[in-house]
């Protein structure tokens, strides 16, 4: 009966938080377990009460006030001095502009957001399709779960309480291999379609714009600088990065403006709020999961399939791509964790931060897909370019992720070789 509860209050479009939440009380309630059902308001409580979940708004605020600053811009225009001169090199600025933000924002859709915004129009003018464009970004926005801060790697090692540092590391070397596949994509595809030819900017040029593009630089530098040799924890680069993104605002650039400031605090705060309180309800989720012995039961199912970790892995990749098509990728994380976790460590002895890494790249390909593909439609909304039109230029970048996906679960070193 809670089974079915559930599954009516998914398809009838009720927010997952408070589908956890409903269906976790009312199996406690009709369990008649007067200590499950009294325990509840606890277990929400103790669902957001870990020093870790503050790195999410921490990181929120820094990519706003980056935003709002005029960092964003000129980020963009220094991966210009890089590969700004190849045959479409607009597209590889592009992508190459994704990764400098990846390790700011921490969220696909709002990177989707913010780089639409900034480079669709600037492709167009260069004579780029608009949907190729807008795929270029989206495509882009993969990076953000796995370039380090990610806010899906967060979430996952407060879930599976393993250090988020390491889950950041974790995602250096997946991070370069997707970026360079979507590097041969481009490559490819400019052949074919004969991209416009790139001009390399003047010596003069180039230095100024590394120049003005060196203070935005020290942000995600402090960010992935202090994790990577033990300076801060994620939760404190955040905040170092939100204080660097404010001088660099206020003093430096003096683009950011106090009358903005309310509106940046009250979007931080809606955002973070929505996804802290997933969590909490999660929590009381995977309490009832637990309490029913769900893990063990599902792991006695799989192994009468297999026993090879790596086949595990790709009937995990199968189903989490499913589950990722119509539910949210922090949503459907907080949902199977708790369940796959277990089963992959436990029966199949696969490291939690190799499983975290893959399922949090598997699940953001849910939001480039249809039906419901929430970073697909941000980008058709923020372009103007039709959904699948956007969809059929995306195909060989989501190709190229699903390739590197495989390759993680393969090899687990491509995760850990750096922790």
């Amino acid at each position: 009966m809670t089974a079915g509860l559930f599954l009516v209050l998914l398809f009838m479009a009720v927010p997952i938080s408070i589908v956890l939440a409903v269906t976790a009380i009312f199996y406690a309630w009709s369990s008649g377990n007067n200590v499950l059902f009294s325990s509840f308001a606890q277990m929400l409580f103790s669902g957001v009460d870990k020093y870790g979940l503050m790195a999410i708004p921490l990181f929120m605020l820094a990519g706003e006030l980056m935003n709002e600053g005029g960092m964003t811009r000129r980020l963009v225009a220094a991966a210009r001095v890089f590969v700004g001169g190849f045959r479409g090199g607009l597209a590889y600025i592009n992508v190459l502009a994704n990764m400098f933000m990846a390790a700011i924002i921490g969220s696909a859709a709002s990177q989707i957001a913010v780089m639409s915004r900034a480079m669709v129009p600037a492709m167009e003018r260069e004579g780029y399709t608009r949907a190729f464009a807008a795929a270029t970004t989206a495509a882009g926005g993969l990076l953000s779960p796995i370039i380090p801060p990610s806010m899906l790697f967060v979430i996952f090692g407060v879930l599976a309480q393993v250090p988020i540092a390491d889950m950041f590391i974790a995602g250096i070397i997946p991070g370069l291999l997707l970026s360079l596949g979507f590097f041969a994509v481009i490559a490819v595809v400019g052949i074919w379609q004969e991209f416009p030819k790139g001009e390399w900017m003047t010596p003069a040029e180039a230095g100024r714009a590394m120049l003005h593009a060196a203070p935005a630089a020290l942000i995600p530098l402090a960010i992935v600088g202090g994790i990577l040799f033990g300076i801060a924890t994620p939760t404190e680069s955040a905040a170092v990065a939100s204080l660097v993104a404010l001088i660099i605002g206020l003093v430096i650039y003096r683009e950011l403006e106090f009358r903005r400031f309310h509106e940046i605090f009250v979007r931080v705060a809606v955002n973070s709020s929505l996804v802290l309180f997933m969590i909490a309800a999660a929590n009381v989720f995977g309490w009832v999961i637990i309490y029913e012995a769900l893990p063990q039961k599902l792991a006695a199912l799989v192994t009468t399939v297999t026993s090879d970790p790596f086949l595990f892995l790709l009937i995990v990749n199968l189903a989490l791509f499913l589950v990722g098509m119509v539910i949210d990728g922090i949503a459907a994380l907080i949902l199977v964790a708790p369940i796959l976790l277990p089963i992959a460590t436990v029966t199949y002895g696969i490291d939690p931060i190799h499983l975290g890494v893959v399922m949090c790249l598997n699940l953001v390909l849910g939001l480039l897909t249809p039906p419901v593909g929430a970073g697909l439609y941000i980008a058709s909304a923020m372009s103007g370019a039709p959904p699948l039109a956007i969809f059929r230029q995306l195909a060989p970048f989501l190709l190229v992720a699903t390739i590197v996906l495989v390759a993680l679960s393969y090899a687990p070193v491509l995760t850990l070789g750096l922790i």
